[in-house]
C-alpha cells in the first residue's frame, strides 16, 4: 500500500496563543432581572482577565447614571479594569467635564469616547449641544485636558452611516488619534475581508494604533440584523442562510451561533489578529466559549492547577 504524505501548514489559531487579549462590552441594566443577568455575565467572564470591560451609554446619553453606577460597582466588586463610555450628546462641555472629573476621582482610567447617535434616532441629523463638544475628536481632546486617561474610540470598516466616502472615516480617525486616542474599536462586522482591507488602508495612512475588531456573537439573528441595519454593517446572505428556519429551535440556533463566531475569530487569528473586543449583549455563554477556543483560561483555575 502506498503511503501518502500530507504537508500541513501550522495555523496560529490552533496553537492557543498566550498573547491574545480580549475586552468585553456590556450595557447598563434597566431592570432587576437584567441586572442579575449582567452581573452573572461579568462574574463568568472576569476570571479570563480581560484587558478591560466597557459599559455603554444608551441612545442620546439616556443611561448616563446607570452607566456610572455600573462602572462604580465593577471597580468596587471586581478586579477587572472598567472603561466608561462617554458621548457628546445632550450635554454641555461643563457637564461632560464634570463627568470626566468624577470618573477620574472614582478611579476610572480608561474612557471610550464617542460622538453618539443623534437624539432624533436613526436617519436624523446629528446636532451638537450648543455649548457642547461638537465632535468625538473634540471630546477626546477635552478628556485629555482633564487627565491622562487611556482613550479608545470607534471606527467603521464599512463606513459610518453618515460618511460621504470611506476616506472620510480614516480622516476622522486620524483626527481622534491626533487629539489623544490610543486605540480604535471597530463597528462589528461579519465578513473578515472587509476588516482586513480596512486595516490595510489605515496602515497605509500611517495609523499604527491598535484597530481592535469588534465581534458580536449572534444571540438572535433577527435582532442582530436590525442592529446591523442601523449601524451600516452588512449582513452576508450566507449568514442569513445559516440561521434560516431556526427561529423556534433555540438549541440548534445556539450551536450555529457558536460555530459562526468561532469561524470568524479563528480566521482573524490566522491573519495575525491578537486583540478582540466582544459586544457581549450582557450574555456570557457564547463569548466564554470563543475565548476558550482562543486559548484563554480562567486565571484562578490555572493558579489552582
Amino acid at each position: 500500500m502506498n503511503e501518502t504524505l500530507f504537508c500541513s501548514f501550522p495555523r496560529p489559531s490552533r496553537s492557543g496563543h498566550p498573547d491574545i487579549t480580549v475586552s468585553f462590552e456590556f450595557f447598563p441594566p434597566a431592570t432587576e432581572e437584567m441586572e442579575r443577568v449582567l452581573w452573572e455575565s461579568i462574574k463568568r467572564l472576569a476570571p479570563l482577565c480581560p484587558n478591560f470591560v466597557s459599559v455603554t451609554y444608551g441612545a442620546g446619553g439616556s443611561t448616563r447614571e446607570r452607566t456610572h453606577t455600573t462602572v462604580a460597582r465593577i471597580l468596587k466588586e471586581t478586579a477587572v479594569r472598567p472603561a466608561a463610555h462617554l458621548t457628546c450628546v445632550a450635554a454641555s462641555r461643563q457637564e461632560i467635564d464634570a463627568i470626566v472629573t468624577e470618573y477620574r476621582d472614582l478611579g476610572v482610567r480608561h474612557i471610550v469616547a464617542l460622538r453618539g447617535d443623534p437624539q432624533g434616532g436613526l436617519g436624523a441629523k446629528f446636532r451638537p449641544h450648543p455649548e457642547g463638544y461638537p465632535t468625538s475628536a473634540a471630546l477626546v481632546a477635552g478628556i485629555k485636558r482633564i487627565a491622562d486617561f487611556e482613550i479608545s474610540v470607534s471606527t467603521y470598516p464599512e463606513g459610518h452611516p453618515e460618511s460621504v466616502c470611506p476616506d472620510d472615516d480614516i480622516d476622522v480617525l486620524k483626527r481622534k488619534i491626533d487629539a489623544g486616542a490610543g486605540r480604535a474599536i471597530t463597528q462589528f462586522f461579519f465578513d473578515n475581508a472587509i476588516y482586513l482591507r480596512f486595516l490595510d488602508k489605515v496602515r497605509d495612512k500611517g495609523i499604527n494604533i491598535p484597530i481592535t475588531p469588534g465581534i458580536v456573537p449572534v444571540q438572535s439573528f433577527k435582532q442582530t440584523a436590525k442592529f446591523a441595519q442601523g449601524a451600516g454593517a452588512s449582513v452576508p446572505q450566507w449568514l442569513a442562510d445559516r440561521f434560516d428556519g431556526l427561529d423556534h429551535d433555540p438549541e440548534t440556533r445556539k450551536l450555529v451561533a457558536a460555530t459562526v463566531a468561532a469561524e470568524q475569530v479563528l480566521d482573524l487569528v490566522d491573519h495575525g489578529i491578537k486583540e478582540f473586543h466582544f459586544y457581549t449583549m450582557n450574555r456570557a455563554d457564547l463569548v466564554y466559549a470563543i475565548c476558550h477556543l482562543l486559548g484563554l483560561r480562567p486565571r484562578l483555575t490555572q493558579e489552582a492547577a
